[in-house]
Protein backbone atom coordinates (compact mmCIF):
# COMPACT_ATOMS: atom_id res chain seq x y z
CA UNK A 1 0.00 0.00 0.00
CA UNK A 2 1.32 3.44 -1.26
CA UNK A 3 2.03 5.77 2.01
CA UNK A 4 -0.22 8.68 1.68
CA UNK A 5 1.26 12.05 1.78
CA UNK A 6 -1.09 14.34 1.60
CA UNK A 7 -4.32 15.19 3.40
CA UNK A 8 -6.54 15.99 0.30
CA UNK A 9 -8.68 13.91 -1.42
CA UNK A 10 -9.28 12.74 -5.02
CA UNK A 11 -11.98 10.54 -6.15
CA UNK A 12 -11.77 9.16 -9.25
CA UNK A 13 -14.69 8.19 -11.01
CA UNK A 14 -14.28 5.27 -13.21
CA UNK A 15 -15.88 2.51 -15.16
CA UNK A 16 -16.61 1.91 -19.13
CA UNK A 17 -16.67 4.81 -21.83
CA UNK A 18 -20.75 6.04 -21.85
CA UNK A 19 -21.60 4.86 -18.30
CA UNK A 20 -21.83 8.55 -17.15
CA UNK A 21 -18.51 9.29 -15.82
CA UNK A 22 -18.36 12.87 -16.55
CA UNK A 23 -21.80 13.56 -15.60
CA UNK A 24 -21.34 11.85 -12.08
CA UNK A 25 -17.40 13.69 -11.53
CA UNK A 26 -18.93 17.20 -12.59
CA UNK A 27 -22.16 16.78 -10.45
CA UNK A 28 -20.06 15.72 -7.74
CA UNK A 29 -17.19 18.51 -8.25
CA UNK A 30 -20.18 21.18 -8.24
CA UNK A 31 -21.76 19.87 -4.86
CA UNK A 32 -18.17 19.00 -3.11
CA UNK A 33 -16.62 22.31 -4.52
CA UNK A 34 -14.01 20.47 -6.09
CA UNK A 35 -11.39 21.02 -8.73
CA UNK A 36 -12.82 18.63 -11.42
CA UNK A 37 -10.77 17.43 -14.48
CA UNK A 38 -11.72 14.92 -17.42
CA UNK A 39 -9.03 12.15 -18.01
CA UNK A 40 -9.21 12.23 -21.55
CA UNK A 41 -7.84 15.10 -21.77
CA UNK A 42 -4.56 13.71 -20.52
CA UNK A 43 -4.45 11.49 -23.47
CA UNK A 44 -1.72 11.85 -26.51
CA UNK A 45 -3.01 12.56 -29.92
CA UNK A 46 -1.84 9.38 -30.73
CA UNK A 47 -3.87 7.79 -28.35
CA UNK A 48 -7.13 9.70 -29.77
CA UNK A 49 -6.36 9.30 -32.85
CA UNK A 50 -5.71 5.04 -32.34
CA UNK A 51 -9.51 5.13 -30.50
CA UNK A 52 -11.02 7.05 -33.21
CA UNK A 53 -10.52 4.38 -35.70
CA UNK A 54 -12.03 1.99 -33.55
CA UNK A 55 -8.57 0.46 -32.03
CA UNK A 56 -8.54 -0.34 -28.52
CA UNK A 57 -5.41 1.10 -26.94
CA UNK A 58 -3.44 -1.10 -25.33
CA UNK A 59 -0.93 -0.85 -22.04
CA UNK A 60 1.76 0.41 -23.48
CA UNK A 61 -0.73 3.07 -24.92
CA UNK A 62 -1.90 3.94 -21.25
CA UNK A 63 1.23 4.08 -18.84
CA UNK A 64 2.48 7.64 -19.97
CA UNK A 65 -1.54 8.74 -19.64
CA UNK A 66 -1.56 7.28 -16.40
CA UNK A 67 1.00 8.62 -15.31
CA UNK A 68 -0.24 12.01 -16.40
CA UNK A 69 -2.97 11.57 -14.50
CA UNK A 70 -1.53 11.02 -11.08
CA UNK A 71 1.53 13.76 -11.78
CA UNK A 72 -2.04 16.09 -12.32
CA UNK A 73 -3.56 14.63 -9.06
CA UNK A 74 -0.37 15.29 -6.57
CA UNK A 75 0.00 18.56 -8.05
CA UNK A 76 -3.41 19.71 -7.49
CA UNK A 77 -3.24 18.46 -3.57
CA UNK A 78 -0.21 19.86 -2.83
CA UNK A 79 -1.24 22.78 -4.07
CA UNK A 80 -4.24 22.12 -1.49
CA UNK A 81 -6.54 21.35 -3.59
CA UNK A 82 -8.98 17.90 -3.53
CA UNK A 83 -10.24 16.38 -6.86
CA UNK A 84 -12.74 14.39 -8.63
CA UNK A 85 -11.51 13.03 -12.12
CA UNK A 86 -12.57 10.75 -15.11
CA UNK A 87 -11.03 7.74 -15.88
CA UNK A 88 -11.94 4.70 -17.37
CA UNK A 89 -9.65 3.22 -14.70
CA UNK A 90 -10.35 -0.59 -15.61
CA UNK A 91 -7.83 -3.13 -14.60
CA UNK A 92 -6.29 -2.80 -10.87
CA UNK A 93 -3.10 -2.33 -12.32
CA UNK A 94 -4.08 1.09 -13.67
CA UNK A 95 -5.88 2.31 -10.63
CA UNK A 96 -2.44 0.78 -8.84
CA UNK A 97 -0.71 3.78 -10.67
CA UNK A 98 -3.17 6.15 -9.73
CA UNK A 99 -2.85 5.48 -6.23
CA UNK A 100 0.78 6.54 -5.95
CA UNK A 101 -0.51 10.15 -6.22
CA UNK A 102 0.33 11.88 -3.04
CA UNK A 103 -3.11 12.44 -2.15
CA UNK A 104 -5.46 9.46 -0.61
CA UNK A 105 -7.42 8.02 -4.01
CA UNK A 106 -10.66 6.36 -3.61
CA UNK A 107 -12.63 5.26 -6.74
CA UNK A 108 -16.44 5.40 -7.42
CA UNK A 109 -16.92 3.28 -9.84
CA UNK A 110 -20.08 3.47 -12.12
CA UNK A 111 -22.34 0.11 -12.89
CA UNK A 112 -24.55 -0.38 -15.56
CA UNK A 113 -25.71 -2.99 -17.44
CA UNK A 114 -24.10 -3.00 -21.15
CA UNK A 115 -27.68 -2.16 -22.86
CA UNK A 116 -28.25 0.80 -21.21
CA UNK A 117 -24.22 1.85 -22.14
CA UNK A 118 -24.52 1.09 -25.40
CA UNK A 119 -27.81 3.31 -25.64
CA UNK A 120 -26.17 6.00 -24.55
CA UNK A 121 -23.01 5.59 -26.48
CA UNK A 122 -25.46 6.11 -29.71
CA UNK A 123 -26.98 9.23 -28.59
CA UNK A 124 -23.64 11.37 -27.75
CA UNK A 125 -22.05 12.98 -30.14
CA UNK A 126 -18.85 14.34 -30.83
CA UNK A 127 -16.48 11.87 -28.58
CA UNK A 128 -14.04 10.01 -30.22
CA UNK A 129 -14.50 6.36 -28.80
CA UNK A 130 -17.18 4.58 -30.75
CA UNK A 131 -19.51 1.95 -29.76
CA UNK A 132 -17.69 0.03 -31.63
CA UNK A 133 -14.83 -0.62 -28.41
CA UNK A 134 -17.82 -0.90 -25.99
CA UNK A 135 -17.05 -4.58 -25.90
CA UNK A 136 -13.25 -4.28 -25.31
CA UNK A 137 -13.85 -1.89 -22.54
CA UNK A 138 -16.45 -4.58 -20.60
CA UNK A 139 -14.18 -7.56 -21.86
CA UNK A 140 -11.20 -5.59 -19.91
CA UNK A 141 -13.31 -4.12 -16.39
CA UNK A 142 -11.80 -5.32 -13.35
CA UNK A 143 -14.13 -4.25 -10.76
CA UNK A 144 -13.16 -2.96 -7.55
CA UNK A 145 -11.76 -5.76 -5.38
CA UNK A 146 -12.25 -5.55 -1.84
CA UNK A 147 -9.21 -4.44 -0.71
CA UNK A 148 -9.26 -1.36 -2.64
CA UNK A 149 -10.69 1.67 -1.42
CA UNK A 150 -13.36 2.36 -3.09
CA UNK A 151 -17.59 2.11 -3.94
CA UNK A 152 -19.98 1.01 -6.73
CA UNK A 153 -22.92 2.88 -7.47
CA UNK A 154 -25.36 1.94 -10.31
CA UNK A 155 -26.26 4.67 -12.59
CA UNK A 156 -29.82 3.51 -13.71
CA UNK A 157 -31.20 6.44 -12.45
CA UNK A 158 -31.01 10.31 -13.13
CA UNK A 159 -27.81 12.28 -12.81
CA UNK A 160 -28.91 13.76 -9.72
CA UNK A 161 -29.63 10.46 -8.09
CA UNK A 162 -26.49 9.16 -9.11
CA UNK A 163 -24.61 11.93 -7.91
CA UNK A 164 -26.69 11.68 -4.44
CA UNK A 165 -26.06 8.03 -4.37
CA UNK A 166 -22.28 8.67 -4.80
CA UNK A 167 -21.83 10.96 -1.98
CA UNK A 168 -23.65 8.66 0.13
CA UNK A 169 -21.70 5.99 -0.68
CA UNK A 170 -18.65 7.82 0.01
CA UNK A 171 -19.40 9.09 3.37
CA UNK A 172 -19.22 12.56 2.36
CA UNK A 173 -21.03 15.76 2.76
CA UNK A 174 -21.46 18.67 0.48
CA UNK A 175 -20.63 21.94 1.72
CA UNK A 176 -24.07 24.37 2.91
CA UNK A 177 -24.69 26.89 -0.23
CA UNK A 178 -22.85 29.58 -0.20
CA UNK A 179 -19.84 27.77 1.93
CA UNK A 180 -16.37 28.40 0.30
CA UNK A 181 -14.67 25.23 -0.88
CA UNK A 182 -11.35 23.85 1.75
CA UNK A 183 -8.68 25.73 1.09
CA UNK A 184 -10.11 28.63 -0.89
CA UNK A 185 -10.74 32.19 0.59
CA UNK A 186 -12.97 34.96 -1.12
CA UNK A 187 -10.49 37.00 -2.85
CA UNK A 188 -8.77 33.21 -4.38
CA UNK A 189 -11.47 31.00 -4.98
CA UNK A 190 -10.81 27.88 -6.68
Amino acid sequence: MTEVRSSRLCIVVMGPSGVGKTTAAKGLAERLGWTFAEADEFHPKANIDKMSRGVPLEDEDRWPWLASIRDWTSAQAEAGRDTIITCSALKRRYRDVLRQASPRVRFLELVADRELVETRMARRQGHYMPVSLLASQFAALEPLEADEDGVEVGVAGDPETVVANALVALGLTPPPPGALPVGASPAHPR
